[in-house]
């Protein structure tokens, strides 16, 4: 296994060369605007996978993966004279799907907002389905009726003091 600083390098010069070689031109029509965006190198150094992405139409992205798959072995060519390695590694070219999530994302944000704004026009216009404040609050007595109520129904004291007494003796 090969140090992981060494083979991140290697994929990084991968990357500038695939590029490179892609913006000098290949001799193939179907080959579209291709962008190269991420190349994996594998542990050993074996096998390079190149990410791109193709802007344009789907036909246009089918047509630029036929053209990079048919120069697939030419690029590797490229790659064995500009690399310092004992063996050069085999590339695979795999459509990257940034764009595609990037496009999803969008349209799952935007239908967020709509839902905030629904939920937000849902609550201006809301009404309470019971009381407004549905927590029982303590009793509030007026003044003047709770000191009279409790003076009529106390029982009437006579200012004399009773011993308790005591139970007969057997």
């Amino acid at each position: 296994m090969v140090d992981p600083a060494r083979a991140r390098k290697m994929a990084d010069r991968i990357k500038v060369i695939v590029a490179k070689r892609l913006e000098r031109g290949i001799r193939d029509p179907r080959l579209g605007f291709v962008t190269i965006t991420d190349v994996k190198v594998t542990g050993d150094l074996q096998h390079a996978s190149v990410f791109y992405t193709v802007y344009g139409s789907d036909d246009e992205r089918k047509d630029s993966a036929a053209a990079l798959k048919a120069a697939t072995g030419m690029m590797r060519s490229e790659v064995g004279k500009n690399i310092t390695a004992r063996l050069t590694p085999s590339i695979e070219f795999i459509a990257d799907g940034i764009p595609e999530n990037a496009a999803l994302i969008d349209d799952l944000l935007r239908e967020a907002r709509e839902r905030d704004t629904q939920v937000d026009e849902m609550a201006r216009t809301a009404v309470y389905a019971g009381d407004e404040d549905p927590y029982v609050k303590p009793r509030e007595y007026l003044e003047d009726d709770s000191d009279e109520d409790e003076v009529e129904d106390a029982p009437a004291h006579t200012g004399r003091h009773v011993a308790p007494t005591e139970p007969d003796a057997l």
